[in-house]
């Protein structure tokens, strides 16, 4: 009896032992854990600014380039060596608009190095006007009439854009085959977002993402309605190792007191518990139980 004594006490003690050596280990991952929060939440900071700084550099990037427009379909060098009186000459044939005042530009030339193949692939010229006025008179018959004629020559025009406002226009249009298959009336306005409607409820989405996201979820008219009866899920494995953790228990429903029993009790838990708060209960569990067999034991360690 003595012996067995003996071999708890030391048992206890070691536990003990180890159980301070979770403590401080915890202690430690606490301090850890804290200054990673402060530079998660720093970081989380810096990214907010910098989207708001990114956002503001895109729209003024946008702004400075209201007055531009693009030409697409003039052969190279057609314009000569004055681009601008080429211009001025010919839009208003090409448009068919009086413009008063006349046409000014501040500068305008082609986008690019000169291909090879410049005949078959001309390179496109960009123009920047002094009259926000007339861009927007050039854009809206553009709209309407489509590409423009002059003589055998087809001319496209178009607004010009940052590049990030520009992907997010081509993201938008590469939806637009999806919308007409849904049966959704839509409408790409400027810069870039996109206005939707569907069942008389209208829509405008700034981020072809969230379109995106949002047509995944409508019914597809071509298809039958199928019921989408999901089967229970197993709360069971929901929870499991959210509750009390166990405890090998005596005859009498109390925790054991054999040493090896609870040493392996101690190892399992470690092992299966995610999370700190686990851990600090597991820890407190066994202290108590130590503290418990040394009050209940005839001899002092």
């Amino acid at each position: 009896m003595g012996n067995a004594m003996t071999a708890l006490i030391a048992e206890t003690r070691s536990m003990r032992l180890e159980i301070a050596g979770f403590q401080s280990q915890i202690s430690g991952l606490d301090h850890r854990v804290a200054a990673v929060e402060s530079q998660v939440v720093l970081q989380t900071d810096r990214d907010q600014e910098l989207l708001h700084l990114r956002s503001k550099l895109t729209d003024l990037e946008d702004r400075s380039c209201r007055n531009n427009v693009r030409f697409l379909g003039f052969p190279e060098g057609i314009e000569g060596t004055d681009i601008l009186s080429y211009l001025r000459d010919t839009l208003p044939k090409l448009a068919d608009i009086t413009f008063d005042p006349p046409l000014e530009f501040q500068r305008a030339h082609r986008l690019g190095l000169k291909r090879k193949n410049g005949k078959d692939h001309p390179r496109p010229i960009i123009a920047c006007f002094l009259r926000h006025g007339q861009v927007r008179q050039l854009l809206q018959m553009s709209r309407r009439q489509g590409p423009l004629r002059l003589g055998p020559l087809e001319i496209r025009l178009s607004a010009d854009f940052s590049k990030e406002t520009a992907d997010r226009r081509r993201a938008f249009l590469s939806l637009r085959p999806r919308l007409r298959h849904l049966d959704v009336k839509f409408g790409l306005f400027e810069p870039a977002r996109m206005w939707i409607t569907k069942n008389g409820e209208s829509r405008t989405f700034y981020d072809p993402e969230d379109l995106k996201s949002f047509l995944e979820g409508l019914h597809d008219p071509t298809q039958p309605i199928e019921s989408a009866t999901q089967p229970p899920q197993d709360t069971q494995n929901q929870t499991r190792g959210m509750g009390q953790p166990e405890i090998a228990l005596d005859t009498d429903g109390r925790p054991t007191t054999d040493p090896q029993t609870r040493g392996r009790d101690l190892e399992r838990l470690t092992k299966s518990f995610d999370d700190r708060g686990q851990v600090l209960q597991a820890v407190a569990m066994h202290t108590q139980l130590s503290d418990r067999d040394k009050s209940r034991s005839p001899l002092k360690p």
